[in-house]
């Protein structure tokens, strides 16, 4: 396997990268359903979200963190024109013979408190992953790549609901439900993540064959603002 990652971008990433972008926006949208299973109350995001951090795990597996870091700052930028979108389609007047304002205001009218709550929790969140899952590699020598994915998915939910709800629920739920609220939805995620494990790993090999990559983070800037994909 090589260890250096062509510049040029290759099909399999962007398609990678158009799936990451896609399951973001899609969370947007079934986060205004809120779900119960048992006793537990979720949102309907929950189905789509953690597919997100498999991605993001996947693409630091096989290119690196240069290019994971590529693609949470487009995820990150396409998912803020879509809210930016549907908040202008929001605002203005419905025609007069439309009478569906206030389910359409549901799906699109984000409250910017919640938006920028997401939009820092997703950020930090994605980046805490991206980060463990490579430093991890480089620790391991390549092994256990199902601890490493399901030990940065740990840390990134963790951090994501650590700043998403107290931000965009402060006030509005009770401060003392906040830590079963957090701990919650990083378990139920986690879970997620390992459910799915087994597709994972067979992606992340397939990948690895058809690119011919398996890059290690060595020497590497782990600068977040730093979009050139060349470490």
């Amino acid at each position: 396997m090589n260890n250096k990652v062509k510049q040029q971008v290759s099909v399999l990433f962007m398609l990678f990268c158009i799936l990451f972008c896609v399951c973001l926006i899609t969370a947007n949208v079934l986060e205004t359903k809120q779900v119960s299973i048992g006793p537990v109350n979720i949102t309907g995001g929950l189905i789509v979200f953690p597919i997100s951090y498999i991605i993001n795990d996947c693409v630091c597996e096989v290119w690196g963190y240069g290019r994971a870091r590529l693609l949470i700052w487009t995820g990150f930028a396409m998912n803020f024109i879509f809210v930016l979108f549907g908040a202008l389609a929001d605002a203005i007047p419905g025609a007069p013979y439309w009478d569906n304002e206030a389910g359409f205001h549901a799906v699109f009218g984000l409250a910017p408190r919640i938006a920028a709550a997401s939009f820092a929790a997703f950020l930090v969140g994605s980046f805490v992953n991206a980060y463990v899952m490579s430093r991890m590699k480089v620790s391991s020598g390549g092994r256990n790549f199902s601890a490493r994915a399901i030990l940065s998915t740990v840390c990134g939910e963790t951090v994501d609901s650590v700043i998403f709800f107290p931000l965009a629920l402060s006030g509005v739920v009770p401060l003392s439900e906040m830590p079963s609220l957090i701990i919650s939805q990083v378990l139920l995620k986690t879970l997620y993540e390992i459910a799915v494990l087994p597709v994972t790993i067979r992606a992340v090999h397939a990948t690895k064959r058809v690119e011919g990559a398996d890059v290690y983070d060595t020497g590497i800037s782990y600068n977040v603002f730093k979009f050139s994909t060349a470490d």
